[in-house]
């Protein structure tokens, strides 16, 4: 006499979520850090201190030169743009580093690569986000100073078409790479005081490391490194000639320079981040 079969109660239902499911995109990654970018202080306090440093600066220079009874040369009043860009530079600075290495010092990464855990995505939302909002800010606070400057300083100059989008839309975007290169050294390093302090170093070490150089052997090294340091190349960005005699960069060349140095800079953060633990 054979056993009777075992009975077995049927099977539940299988739960349907109301809510559509779909796989996580870019997209996803940009409103996720789009959200963080604009509720964190430190976006409020480095680009609020970076407008009043660019306008203050660049106003005033800009009185200081239409008072003044000194001729001004042949350059235009937009080269004066320069002196509110420097300083609001160390703000984009801070901020770069500040976009992902304050989530290593807080522990947030972790959270941030478990909702996404594709790392190529999570900074390249990083990184498009941060070059958006750093670009558009310092291009209309450039844009503004730029007007100004112009309509105070009277000059021999009349700035041409090219010299206004340099002003303008150039230093929007120098800023903006020079933001992504900070970004990309934060995650190397992975600590924000480390990572400001060698963005900080890259920006005047060169400059005041030549001024020292007295000996004509160092002549070469000094010329390279007034030519080529971050505020040189700022000016240069200004102007269509080298800043020193026949070589060096000059007018749009400056920006291809930083572009080519923050895209390998952020090549080296993209191998590292797929490396290492968090």
């Amino acid at each position: 006499m054979t056993a009777p079969a075992p009975h077995h109660a049927p099977a539940p239902h299988a739960y349907v979520s109301p809510i559509p499911v779909r796989a996580a995109h870019l997209g996803d990654a940009l409103a996720s850090e789009w959200t963080k970018i604009r509720s964190v202080r430190s976006t409020l306090w480095t680009l609020g201190v970076m407008i009043l440093l660019m306008l203050a600066i660049g106003l005033g220079i800009a009185a200081i030169a239409a008072a003044s009874p000194a001729p001004l040369g042949e350059e235009s009043a937009l080269t004066f743009g320069f002196f509110g860009m420097l300083p609001a530079s160390i703000c984009v600075i801070t901020l770069g580093v500040l976009t992902i290495a304050s989530e290593y010092g807080t522990g947030m990464i972790r959270t941030t690569l478990t909702a996404c855990p594709s790392r190529a995505r999570v900074l390249t939302a990083k990184a498009i986000v941060f070059f958006l909002l750093v670009f558009s800010v310092t291009t209309l606070m450039a844009t503004l100073v730029a007007v100004v400057q112009v309509a105070l300083v009277d000059t021999a100059a009349t700035p041409t078409g090219d010299e206004w989008l340099r002003a303008t839309v150039g230093a929007g975007a120098y800023l903006a790479l020079l933001g992504l290169l900070s970004l990309a050294v934060g995650t190397l390093i992975r600590h924000s005081a480390g990572a400001i302090t060698v963005m900080i170093g890259l920006l005047l070490l060169p400059l005041v490391a030549g001024m020292f150089m007295f000996t004509e052997a160092l002549q070469p090294v000094r010329d390279f490194l007034f030519t080529y340091a971050i505020p040189s190349q700022m000016i240069a960005l200004y102007s269509n000639t080298p800043s020193l005699g026949d070589s060096g960069p000059a007018g749009w060349e400056a920006l291809l320079i930083m572009a080519a140095i923050a895209a390998a800079a952020l090549g080296g953060a993209y191998a590292l981040l797929n490396s290492r633990d968090v």
